[in-house]
């Protein structure tokens, strides 16, 4: 095990607000970082070498940086816990209206200029418009990363559409690229950065300054695409 969370309770004054802290040790970690996960709490990876009472010293010193994060992340939209008439998702990167349809005796919806039936159109409509989403990245996600992989002459052995929680693709050392569906919610040019982005690990298998200059070799624009993530990381998911 590389990580491990440190059993106390933390929290950490932030301009009168106590927000908790939780402590990770990770031993690949070559310093100390903060993040601010989308409950509001931060998370503080300690490194190999580090300490918790030196993790804490950083954290207060970077108090500023912490307000910031919390209040970009409290003007952003609300999670949409119900998918019904009327709510708009991301579909291809725009807002789209789910409305209701008209498929004979069926009850259906649409939103995008997709269609499909559903079981009653005044409940959550989350799962069933969900899974049609899925099926619409599993047909266009791998051709797409085997046109790619076919320019920048690299071999992917397999390509595989999945429902990962905190990430939007992953790389084997085998070839195998595994990509989130949810990036058929997103505009063309942050599919394509994450496509490419994976591709570049069957270069560099890291994240490192080497790894970086590759990606942008390839997507010169890919700190756009990382911007637009995070700015709607709220309506994916």
């Amino acid at each position: 095990m590389f990580w491990q969370l440190s059993p106390a309770t933390n929290f950490l004054a932030v301009h009168g607000r106590q927000v908790p802290l939780a402590l990770i040790h990770n031993h690949r970690a070559r310093r100390y970082l903060l993040r601010l996960r989308p409950d509001g709490s931060v998370r503080l990876t300690i490194p190999r070498r580090g300490s918790e009472t030196e993790g804490r010293r950083f954290a207060g010193k970077n108090v500023e940086w912490i307000a910031r994060q919390l209040d970009k992340l409290a003007a952003r939209p609300a999670r949409l816990d119900q998918w019904l008439i009327g709510t708009e998702i991301l579909f291809r990167g725009e807002l789209v209206k789910i409305e209701p349809g008209n498929n004979g005796e069926a009850k259906a919806v649409r939103f995008g200029g997709e269609w499909l039936t559903v079981p009653d159109g005044g409940v959550d409509l989350r799962q069933w418009i969900a899974k049609h989403l899925w099926k619409l990245a599993a047909r266009e996600l791998p051709p797409r990363v085997y046109e790619f992989a076919a320019v920048h002459q690299l071999t992917v052995s397999r390509v595989t559409v999945r429902n990962q929680r905190s990430r939007w693709g992953s790389c084997s050392r085998h070839g195998t690229i595994s990509l989130n569906w949810k990036l058929i919610q997103t505009p063309p040019f942050v599919r394509d950065y994450i496509i490419l982005h994976e591709l570049m690990h069957l270069r560099q298998m890291n994240h490192s300054a080497h790894f970086w200059r590759e990606v942008k070799s390839v997507c010169p624009e890919y700190k756009t695409a990382e911007r637009w993530l995070k700015q709607h990381s709220s309506l994916l998911n």
